[in-house]
């Protein structure tokens, strides 16, 4: 997959299928988009791409606005290149970018900039200064400029529409549950395991314990059944977030432990991915309720994902 920032080193290319966003999440509605840009360009011998935008616009047009992301930038380059997609053109978002009338950018940016012969963009999709231009006015001028935009359709998942924002909100809750369902996989986190303070060891669940990566979106603190993956190995864990009040204030982190393993992972990069959140934090009036507690927190993580093995989808 070629990736091109810039359209100063970007060249036409044969018969451009289009489509444009910042695609957090990588969720189902954005798969079936991006398959559909695939296939249409498979159908015609042209070449499937994607034009998004460094850095997110919203640092841009709400300054100061925290940026939380569902997927890490080199995760979302390897799901397009997943999907088919053939070149993702990366273009600066600044303020003069962002003054650009509708006209201005299906002009500069989509004719003689790319070229663009299809273009599929959500039927809501805004684009042009103050977001001023709408999928009406695209198609008006792409038949003005010789390309043709097919209107999608947004996904729905339980009765609302499929959406990065609404993603958020539900991981945010805890609702890692509902968030997986529209994502069409389960929520992870990514990161090295460092030295933790070794209370799990001492109460008899030693853990795994991570940082919580900046700029991402986190679940709410509590405690999760989850799956580890390592290695190209999958385990089944039960992971505690939050800052462990019981013992004090402490820095928030993930601490995971395996059910069925005992490998050394501290240094090592593992995934943890989310499949549903057992409980909220509580704070426990000595250590020995606490080590009780875990060991009910095991026994329902164990009947989770057993319950739900089947349905598991590979982050």
């Amino acid at each position: 997959m070629k990736i091109t920032r810039g359209l100063a080193d970007h060249k036409h290319a044969a018969h451009p299928v289009l489509t444009i966003g910042n695609f957090d999440g990588q969720h189902r509605g954005h798969l079936a988009l991006l398959q559909t840009v695939v296939e249409t360009a498979t159908s015609k011998g042209g070449t499937p791409m994607v034009l998004t935008f460094d850095p997110h616009p919203i640092t841009i047009l709400k300054p100061g606005t925290e940026l939380l992301l569902l997927t890490a930038p080199d995760e979302k380059l390897a799901r397009f290149q997943s999907a088919g997609i053939e070149e993702v053109l990366f273009l600066e978002f600044n303020q003069a970018f962002a003054e650009l009338t509708p006209d201005e950018f299906v002009l500069r940016i989509l004719k003689d900039g790319i070229g663009v012969r299809d273009l599929f963009v959500g039927e809501h999709f805004a684009f042009g200064k103050g977001r001023a231009g709408r999928t009406a006015d695209l198609i008006r001028l792409g038949a003005r400029w010789g390309f043709q935009v097919h209107p999608v359709a947004a996904m729905r998942v339980d009765g609302e529409v499929v959406s990065s924002s609404r993603i958020r909100t539900l991981v945010q809750a805890g609702d890692v549950g509902g968030a997986a369902r529209c994502l069409g996989r389960l929520y992870a986190l990514t990161g090295p395991v460092v030295q933790g303070e070794r209370r799990g060891q001492t109460l008899g669940w030693p853990t795994a314990n991570l940082r919580l990566p900046r700029g991402r979106v986190i679940p709410a603190d509590g405690v999760y059944a989850t799956t580890v993956v390592w290695n190209a190995r999958h385990f089944d864990s039960v992971t505690y977030l939050g800052t462990r009040p019981t013992f004090g204030p402490g820095e928030r982190l993930l601490e995971v432990y395996l059910l069925d393993e005992h490998v050394s992972l501290y240094g090592e990069d593992i995934r943890v991915q989310f499949v549903e959140r057992l409980r909220g934090d509580l704070t426990f009036a000595r250590p020995e309720e606490l080590a009780a507690h875990i060991h009910q927190d095991v026994d329902r993580a164990r009947e989770t994902l057993k319950a739900v093995s089947q349905s598991l989808t590979d982050a």
